[in-house]
């Protein structure tokens, strides 16, 4: 189906455009079509799942290719458990089609409205010290080319280039399947308790380490951290979820209903934030549930908001946190938004912000009728300072030479690029600014 473009703007209302028009394929050969027409006119084509990424990575200045019809299931691999789905199809659909099988993903972030494309091309992880992010399970993929081909990557077809496609920022090709390297199904036990920040703090290593999964959040103007620790059990285990209406209350009515009318009254009444987040620390984060991975790891988020994560070498995250911390104090802010703390393993993915190093991740946000900037430079230069790669899907400034000396195989990348896609079909502003002109 082709239209033509109207206004398209992120989740987070960071990033918009006019295409010249909008194309909806339904299936891989649709999206080959939209390229190779593309092709002939001399039009960028960038595709977009489900608008989740708070830079400009999918801007589309021409050809806008919407993949929300493209998802489902392709084939299943239960010997190997590896499962091949269409690309757009949204995280929080896959564990419903893996069920069947008795299959689960590995590791999800904590949220799950992204497409399967979007969501393994930014780099979208969870936290989990011995897990990676979700590029890291993917065991191949097929993708349109700025040729008009079908490009195939697995572990005997061009396996090369796994590491780079699988992460791939949109810069190589338009994704129209991936196949995914899945795990038995599993259930968690998690943890959800306040604690003193300052203990949690001194004792982080060892946190991080006993756990299967730990992270925690800090409401600003507040000595209270919010930690969450989870450990993964047999899917025979029995499970013990939260009761349906206290569900209800703490993640719908206070999370998110409440909490939006208090965001959007402090955008007028800055000093009413303080005293809330001191009670938000005291009516949430405190419970005890054992329940499907899936239900476990991610959570709803519905109140609109920006946000800027970098991932720093681990032994950086206290003292980095600890600045962040001293920042708000002194330039007298008022932020509304926790601060996030996660934890991942190291990977091979050649642009992955765990690439070669076990890396933490320290997320900020700010409700999306804040101006975040002056909050996120300064944040942004203490990441920098000791030696953060930003999120690729989230807001940062730093451009192509400072992002080379971040990741060893940045050139390669690049090379891959240019091998591709040499006449930047693929192409928008944001990429021209982090992989180079």
């Amino acid at each position: 189906m082709t239209r033509p473009g109207g206004t398209w703007q992120n989740w987070g209302r960071s990033a918009s455009i006019r295409p010249l028009r909008v194309e909806r394929p339904r299936t891989p050969e649709g999206v080959q079509r939209a390229v190779q027409a593309a092709t002939r006119h001399g039009l960028r084509v960038k595709a977009v799942g489900a608008g989740h990424s708070f830079t400009g990575i999918a801007v589309a200045p021409d050809v806008l290719l919407e993949l929300d019809d493209l998802q489902g299931l392709v084939r299943v691999d239960e010997e190997r458990r590896r499962v091949t789905l269409l690309a757009g199809t949204r995280l929080h659909r896959i564990p419903g089609l893996l069920a069947p099988f008795g299959l689960a993903m590995e590791n999800l972030g904590d949220i799950d409205r992204q497409s399967l494309a979007g969501a393994i091309s930014t780099g979208t992880h969870g936290t989990g010290a011995r897990f990676g992010g979700i590029a890291a399970q993917v065991v191949g993929a097929t993708m349109v080319t700025a040729s008009g081909d079908f490009l195939e990557v697995d572990d005997l077809r061009n396996p090369e280039m796994l590491p780079a496609v699988a992460l791939g920022l949109g810069a190589l090709g338009i994704l129209v399947e991936v196949t995914l390297q899945c795990v038995p199904a599993f259930v968690m036990h998690a943890v959800d308790a306040p604690a003193s920040l300052d203990e949690v703090l001194e004792s982080l290593p060892e946190r991080v380490a006993c756990a299967d999964h730990f992270e925690f959040y800090w409401f600003p103007h507040t000595d209270v951290a919010l930690t969450k620790t989870t450990e993964r059990l047999p899917e025979s285990a029995v499970r013990h979820p939260l009761p349906a209406v206290g569900r209800w209350i703490d993640e719908t009515l206070l999370s998110n209903g409440v909490y939006r009318l208090v965001c959007a009254a402090g955008t007028a009444v800055p000093a009413i934030t303080p005293a809330f987040n001191r009670l938000a620390v005291r009516l949430t984060g405190d419970r005890e549930y054992t329940d499907l991975s899936h239900r476990v790891l991610t959570q709803s988020r519905t109140v609109r908001f920006r946000e800027m994560e970098y991932a720093l070498p681990q032994d950086q995250a206290v003292e980095a946190f600890r600045e962040i911390q001293e920042l708000v104090r002194a330039r007298g802010w008022r932020i509304e938004f926790p601060i996030e703390v996660r934890f991942a393993a190291s990977d091979d993915r050649w642009l992955s912000t765990a690439y070669e190093r076990p890396s933490s991740y320290i997320a900020v946000h700010r409700y999306w009728r804040h101006d975040p900037r002056e909050y996120f430079d300064a944040v942004e230069q203490i990441c920098v300072a000791r030696g953060g790669r930003p999120h690729w899907g989230k807001l940062h400034t730093l451009a192509a030479d400072d992002l080379r000396a971040r990741y060893p195989r940045f050139d390669d990348f690049v090379a891959l690029r240019d091998r591709l896609d040499p006449d930047r079909r693929f192409g928008n502003r944001y990429l021209e600014r982090v992989l180079g002109v």
